[in-house]
């Protein structure tokens, strides 16, 4: 049997840690390693290169040729969650897909990870790839990186395409009750640090039949990779601190997005759990000339659960 104070920390552990790290078991599917692997090896295997972005290194993916894509993943994901994006996209498009700052492969410096931060550090891979422009498509957290952008480096965004992207009023919109709690509950950086390392697998499962409507897709090797991603050095204090700079997001960027004058795609799963449907129409009532197009059978990352329907609606929205 557990020791009583163990018992009282594994109970713990359960009701508030897999809250604090749900997106850290969101889709990313590497393994932990102190070094940056040199492929990324999901259903197709490509090479995973870096780039130093204000004294930091950026892991991301670079395929195909032609107009620039940068793909942006979620709070807590990695390029991982683009897995079905890879070759469909690169037979048209130079295809970009960065971990962000704090998230997968690349570094996790001591930073406030206000949005401010991610989105400079947008720009600067951007600059560092040599492209004055490029289309911005972003995944829930990823959409509010491109809207970002958008507000704050105009003339670098081509086109926006937001996937169950990044609304205002993000406590109050949230229809999931985990997520409610990973938002809300405060819990001290090393007690959710051992917590991570005690339980790694506490709340996968739940946290992942959360953001994915078909469950069938849940496989045991699905679960085991966002375990392991789960136990990477040094994540939890980024998520932590993005989780707490919120109140940012709503007062520098959720309250101008009827500035926003690029053309734009919003692409909504049908059976999101944490942001319904009825967001994504919110989002294109606020954002100008906005086109919204809901994907059915598809919780909060239709691009991993449906991507062949995601991929013909971004291909449609970005032909000349």
């Amino acid at each position: 049997m557990l020791p009583a104070w163990l018992a009282r920390l594994a109970t713990l552990a359960s009701t508030n840690i897999a809250a604090f790290c749900v997106a850290a078991i969101l889709m990313s599917s590497c393994a932990a390693s102190p070094e940056i692997p040199p492929w990324f090896d999901a259903i197709q295997r490509f090479p995973i290169k870096t780039a130093s972005v204000n004294g930091h290194r950026i892991a991301y993916l670079d395929e195909g040729h032609g107009p620039p894509l940068i793909l942006i993943h979620g709070y807590g994901g990695s390029m991982w969650q683009w897995e079905y994006q890879q070759l469909p996209l690169a037979a048209r498009f130079r295809v970009i897909t960065p971990d962000l700052i704090g998230s997968g492969l690349s570094d996790k410096p001591d930073l406030d990870y206000r949005p401010e931060d991610l989105i400079e550090s947008m720009r600067g891979l951007m600059d560092a790839l040599g492209l004055s422009t490029a289309t911005l498509v972003g995944n829930s957290m990823g959409g509010g990186v491109a809207i970002g952008m958008a507000l704050t480096h105009p003339e670098r965004v081509d086109r926006l395409v937001l996937i169950d992207g990044l609304p205002d009023h993000v406590r109050e919109r949230l229809a999931s009750p985990l997520m409610q709690r990973a938002v809300n509950t405060r819990v001290p950086v090393w007690l959710a640090r051992l917590g991570n390392w005690l339980f790694p697998g506490t709340g996968t499962e739940a946290v992942l039949k959360e953001i994915v409507f078909d469950h069938a897709l849940l496989t045991p090797a699905v679960l085991d990779r966002s375990t392991r991603n789960r136990q990477r050095a040094n994540m939890i204090a980024p998520l932590l601190s993005i989780r707490d700079s919120l109140p940012l997001w709503e007062q520098h960027f959720a309250t101008r997005l009827n500035e926003i004058r690029h053309p734009t795609l919003i692409l909504w799963g049908e059976q999101d759990r944490l942001f319904p449907p009825q967001v994504g129409r919110d989002l294109q009532a606020t954002i100008p000339q906005a086109r919204l197009i809901v994907i059915p059978d598809s919780g909060h990352i239709p691009q991993w659960e449906q991507p062949q329907a995601v991929n013909r609606h971004l291909i449609d929205f970005l032909q000349p």
